[in-house]
């Protein structure tokens, strides 16, 4: 049975992931309405990793004997001014994400819940992934550029398959 503290902090995980997936689709249709057909990709892809997040808290809760709450979720940024832009956002919300999850663990510790705190490593492992990834393609968009976002554009998923391959 999931503790009171650990079961609300990881019901305020399922909206923070939720509303990863909604930024992420938003940044995608952006980008999509802007001609960027390879950064859409990545972030139609990175939305749909952020759902699956989230479901994978709803399931756990769930089978731990607490209860899921599904929230109104805020609605995210529509317009974005450039790629650099886009991406600078991106590492500031993956580094949220990661304090959230670092938050969950310091509450499953408080609180002696063992099984949630080896549950949630998972998460902490694929919050350095998520930076990492985007970190290097940050570093990519400083040297291309502003003026070589074509060879960006058509490159980025090539980069995201990299990083899911390390």
């Amino acid at each position: 049975m999931l503790n009171k503290k650990v079961e609300d902090i990881l019901n305020r995980q399922i909206e923070r992931e939720s509303y990863s997936s909604n930024l992420y689709l938003s940044m995608a249709v952006w980008a999509e309405t802007n001609g960027l057909e390879g950064t859409s990709q990545w972030l139609y892809a990175q939305a749909e990793e952020e759902r699956i997040h989230m479901l994978k808290f709803i399931k756990y809760v769930n089978e731990r004997g607490g209860k899921s709450v599904i929230t109104a979720i805020e609605q995210p940024p529509a317009d974005f001014g450039n790629v650099k832009e886009v991406f600078a956002q991106v590492l500031e919300h993956e580094q949220f994400i990661t304090g959230s999850i670092n938050e969950i663990v310091g509450v499953c510790l408080d609180e002696k819940d063992f099984t949630t705190q080896n549950w949630i490593q998972w998460f902490v492992t694929e919050q350095i992934e998520e930076e990492a990834s985007v970190n290097a393609i940050n570093d990519k968009i400083k040297l291309l550029g502003e003026q070589n976002m074509y060879l960006f554009d058509r490159d980025i998923m090539a980069m995201r398959s990299q990083g899911a391959a390390e």
